[in-house]
């Protein structure tokens, strides 16, 4: 007895059903609904207001209600240029950005290095003891900054056997705002440091001590190359949010003085809006900022991303 199995036709193609769009819009869906709070938030609490103040930066406002916002075009961008101003308090941002390398990225890669043969219950005080200035308020870190710098009673005049005016003098007063904010950022950049030296491989120094590499060495050429997104990471952060951190200190402690000696490009910012009541000249100066910072962080991915090693 013979069967007669159906032979296909040379060249059909077997049409697959596809599932229902609404089907696949349902498996499609999950990881969007997951990112729907933080983009939701990221609109609400970003790119809104980004949108309103390049809107605002193109009115004159003096922040009362009862008063019209009466349009003035590019005014409050030329405005700007011609503010002495802007170009010191530009110039004392990049003072804060270099003080602050050290706190952020250098000192952070010593104390990882020389600490990381640190185990069990003392890791665990180190990393609290050399964390916990983060988590002290800049206004109550502040209060007992300037106690400690007090010119007659303060325990740094004592110890030096000085009667110098820290907070007073423009000399020392952005110093003491640099290293009063190093002090707290120094934990957090430890931490980052840390993290990122127990994501490196012992493999590697093994091999390089094979090799006949000495410590020193197998630092210079294996651990710090491979640290290296960890450190531009730092230096971005630095970089884009270094006149941020000083803020609070700054409003405590100098209220940008003396005479402007501590008025970085945020501060004077903030001085133009809330203080003299300029909305829209505040507005433009934002939108400079905005821009020049983005151009900043754009160059420096850039060189992350053809300078830095990854461990694949």
């Amino acid at each position: 007895m013979f069967v007669e199995v159906p032979v296909p036709v040379s060249g059909a193609v077997p049409v697959v059903a596809r599932p229902p769009l609404r089907r696949r819009l349902l498996r499609a869906a999950p990881p969007y609904l997951y990112l729907a709070p933080a983009l939701i938030l990221l609109v609400v609490w970003t790119y809104r207001p980004l949108v309103e103040t390049a809107q605002l930066s193109f009115y004159s406002w003096n922040l009362l209600p009862t008063t019209p916002m009466t349009p003035v075009g590019l005014d409050n961008y030329e405005r700007l240029l011609d503010v002495p101003e802007v170009g010191d308090s530009a110039w004392r941002t990049v003072v804060v950005i270099l003080g602050l390398l050290p706190f952020s990225v250098l000192i952070p890669v010593l104390v990882g290095l020389l600490t990381r043969q640190v185990r069990g219950r003392a890791r665990t005080v180190y990393q609290a003891m050399v964390f916990a200035p983060m988590l002290v308020a800049p206004v109550a870190s502040a209060a007992v900054w300037q106690w400690l710098l007090a010119p007659r009673a303060g325990a740094v005049n004592r110890v030096l056997g000085t009667t110098t005016n820290w907070l007073q003098e423009p000399g020392s007063a952005q110093f003491v705002v640099i290293l009063v904010t190093g002090w707290h950022v120094l934990g957090f950049a430890v931490l980052i440091v840390a993290a990122g030296l127990s994501g490196i491989s012992g493999d590697y120094a093994e091999a390089a001590a094979l090799d006949g590499a000495t410590r020193w060495q197998t630092t210079r050429w294996v651990t710090l190359p491979l640290l290296s997104p960890t450190l531009v990471f730092l230096a971005l952060m630095t970089v884009l949010l270094s006149a941020q951190w000083t803020f609070p200190l700054i409003e405590t402690l100098t209220q940008g003085g003396p005479a402007h000696a501590t008025t970085n490009i945020y501060y004077l910012l903030w001085d133009v809006g809330f203080r003299s009541f300029d909305a829209g000249l505040s507005a433009a100066a934002g939108m400079l900022l905005f821009v020049a910072f983005g151009l900043v962080a754009a160059g420096l991915v850039w060189l992350a991303d053809r300078l830095t090693f990854h461990d694949n």
